[in-house]
C-alpha cells in the first residue's frame, strides 16, 4: 500500500523515480550496499519527539542523528528518539522502520540534514524492508518542502 500511494503521488506530480526490489535488509546502510547506492545517497528516516511532538528526520545512512543540533535548530527544550511503540499506529501498511520519508503523508514536519540535501539523487525505503525508490533529491524537497537543517552528524 504504502509503495502505491508512493508511485501515485509522483505520478501525479510528474516526478522521475525508479523503484528497486531487493533481497529484505532491516538497515539503511545494508540496502544501499545490496542495491549499489552511495550510503550518502541512502535516506533513512527516524523518527523523533521533539518537546514531545513527534517529527520525521531524513539523513543520510552513514550518519546518525544529532539531538543536540536539533534543540538548537527548532529552539527545543528536549529532543529525543521516539520508540517503535510511540510511532507504529502513525503508517499505517508500514513495515516498521522502513516508513518512506514524506512527512507530508502523515502530517508531520520533515527534518532533512543538510548532507543529504547536497546529494543530486536520494534513495529511500518504500514501506518495505524489500523496496526503495530513487528519484532526484530536488524533486523531494519540491514534493516534501523539509525544513533543512544541521541534523545530522557522520557515524
Amino acid at each position: 500500500m504504502p509503495l502505491t500511494k508512493l508511485i501515485n503521488y509522483l505520478d501525479e506530480n510528474d516526478k522521475k523515480y525508479i523503484v528497486v526490489k531487493h533481497s529484505p535488509k532491516f538497515t539503511a546502510l545494508e540496502v544501499a550496499a545490496s542495491a549499489h547506492i552511495p550510503g550518502k545517497e541512502m535516506a533513512k528516516t527516524v523518527i523523533v519527539k521533539v518537546d514531545g511532538e513527534m517529527k520525521m528526520v531524513v539523513l543520510p545512512s552513514t550518519h546518525n542523528v544529532d539531538f543536540e543540533a536539533i534543540k538548537e535548530a527548532v529552539g527545543a527544550d528536549e529532543a529525543e528518539l521516539a520508540s517503535e511503540a510511540e510511532f507504529e499506529e502513525m503508517f499505517e501498511g508500514c513495515e516498521l522502520g522502513a516508513m518512506p520519508p514524506f512527512g507530508n503523508f502523515y502530517d508531520m514536519d520533515t527534518l532533512v540534514a543538510e548532507s543529504l540535501s547536497e546529494d543530486e539523487e536520494i534513495a529511500f525505503n518504500a514501506g518495505t524492508h524489500k523496496e526503495l525508490v530513487k528519484m532526484n533529491y530536488s524533486d523531494f524537497e519540491e514534493l516534501v518542502q523539509p525544513k533543512i537543517l544541521p541534523v545530522g552528524v557522520r557515524a
